[in-house]
């Protein structure tokens, strides 16, 4: 029996604490982006468990798309993230 191995770590220490593993990571079929989901594909592509052009290609997102959720996170937190929040947070 053949397992395949995924390049990269197998799973990363978050800041505080905690571990990040790929079986955190949303689905590849993943097309209903909550907030939780979208924080666990940058928090990965943050601590280096992934890279930006490996989200990009598994989660068919666009590099724009990707960094917007990175800036969002960084700058107000994961209540950023929310759908419904987006005109909240949105600089003008």
């Amino acid at each position: 029996m053949y397992i395949r191995r995924e390049k990269g770590p197998v799973f990363v220490t978050m800041p505080d604490g905690s571990k990040l593993s790929r079986s955190d990571l949303p689905d590849r079929k993943t097309t209903r982006w909550v907030a939780r989901r979208k924080a666990a594909v940058v928090n990965a592509v943050n601590a280096g468990l992934i890279s930006e052009k490996e989200a990009c290609e598994m989660y068919q997102l666009s590099e724009e798309e990707l960094q917007s959720w990175r800036d969002a996170l960084m700058t107000h937190g994961a209540g950023a993230l929310r759908a419904t929040s987006l005109q909240k947070y949105r600089q003008l």
